[in-house]
C-alpha cells in the first residue's frame, strides 16, 4: 500500500511541483491550501508524513505544526518545513513545534525525495 503524504501550502504552483515529484515516487497526496484547512482534513487516516510552508494566511505552519502534534493520530507523523524562511529562530521554532526536518524554497525534487525516503514511516 502507498505511504500517504500531505502537503501543505498555499502556493497552488508548490503544491503541485511537489505533488508530482511524490507521486511519481509512489506516494499517495493529500494537499491543504494553509494549516486550518489542512486540519480539517485530518480525519484519522494514516498519514506518513506532512510537509509544510511555513507562511501562510489563516494559520501558518509552525501553529498548524504544534495543533497537529497535539492529536494522538499524529503525535509521531514526521514534518519537513518546505519555506523561504531561512533564520535560525524560525528554523529553532519549528523544531520547537515538531518539525523533523527544514527545506529553503528553491528546491530540488530529488533533495526534497531524499528527505521523505529518510522519513517516512514504515
Amino acid at each position: 500500500m502507498a505511504k500517504t503524504i500531505m502537503i501543505v501550502d498555499d502556493s497552488l504552483s508548490i503544491r503541485q511541483v511537489v505533488g508530482i515529484a511524490l507521486k511519481q515516487a509512489g506516494y499517495d497526496v493529500i494537499e491543504g491550501t494553509d494549516g486550518s484547512d489542512a486540519l480539517a482534513k485530518l480525519n484519522g487516516q494514516k498519514i506518513n508524513l506532512v510537509i509544510s510552508d511555513v507562511n501562510m494566511p489563516n494559520m501558518d505552519g509552525i501553529s498548524f505544526v504544534r495543533e497537529l502534534k497535539q492529536r494522538p493520530a499524529y503525535k509521531f507523523t514526521p514534518v519537513i518545513m518546505l519555506t523561504t524562511e531561512s533564520q535560525e529562530e524560525k528554523k529553532l521554532q519549528g523544531q520547537a513545534a515538531g518539525a523533523k526536518a527544514w527545506m529553503v524554497k528553491p528546491f530540488k525534487p530529488e533533495q526534497l525525495l531524499n528527505a521523505v525516503q529518510k522519513l517516512v514511516m514504515p
